[in-house]
């Protein structure tokens, strides 16, 4: 596997982004990297996918993957060693992260961003968020990891987001009732694929070197 095989649009602080690079690392594949800027997005990345959202995955056959979930599968597909796609826990991990997806994401951005909805407090939205930090303490309670012993693709596909929504305030995340959550979140923090996940580069422009991920 070459760099030259595929190519990933992608943008360091985006979670979605972010568990896209983490199934990329987990799978042991590389990838040319295309840093992109959000207010200046590519013309070449629009081109494949007029949506405009990273990550976005093209492959060496010019099949486009826009979604951060199927690149994570498709990564994981290809080579697994450490096992995160384990089929005995993957219903459940793929109900939990639609979970986070959906209602846990609703609330996380009205939390880091009240003041464009008025409806609520930001404390109050911060509450509504809680909810589903309280289903994963529960889990974490019983395994060192969502879905049990291991990590899984649960734990790579939510960590992003959690940990998006302690950085709203991390006083306040530390100060909840969620020991188990924290110890877990601070593990992947540290952990050594998610601090290559989160390595800087310039945003790409035509012409640039081309940039392998992971290095």
């Amino acid at each position: 596997m070459t760099s030259s095989h595929h190519l990933l649009y992608s943008f360091r602080r985006c979670p979605y982004a972010m568990r896209a690079r983490l199934g990329i690392l987990f799978a042991e594949l590389q990838v040319e990297l295309r840093e992109v800027t959000l207010k200046n997005k590519p013309t070449q990345m629009l081109a494949i996918s007029p949506k405009g959202t990273v990550p976005v995955l093209q492959l060496a056959d010019g099949a486009v993957i826009e979604e951060s979930r199927e690149i994570m599968v498709w990564a994981l597909e290809q080579q697994d060693p450490q096992g995160l796609l384990d089929a005995k826990v993957l219903q459940q991990a793929n109900a939990l992260i639609e979970q986070n997806d959906n209602e846990f994401k609703h609330w996380l951005d009205r939390y880091k961003y009240a003041d464009r909805h008025p409806d609520m407090t930001q404390a109050e939205y911060r509450q509504r968020g809680e909810a589903f930090l309280q289903v994963l303490e529960a889990l974490l309670t019983k395994n060192p990891y969502l879905m049990g012993d291991n990590a899984t693709i649960a734990d790579i596909g939510i960590m992003p987001f959690v940990r998006q929504f302690a950085h709203v305030d991390r006083e306040v995340f530390y100060r909840l009732p969620y020991p188990k959550l924290q110890l877990w979140l601070q593990h992947w923090l540290e952990h050594a694929c998610f601090l290559q996940a989160m390595s800087k580069f310039q945003p790409w422009q035509e012409g640039d070197d081309v940039v392998v991920f992971p290095s």
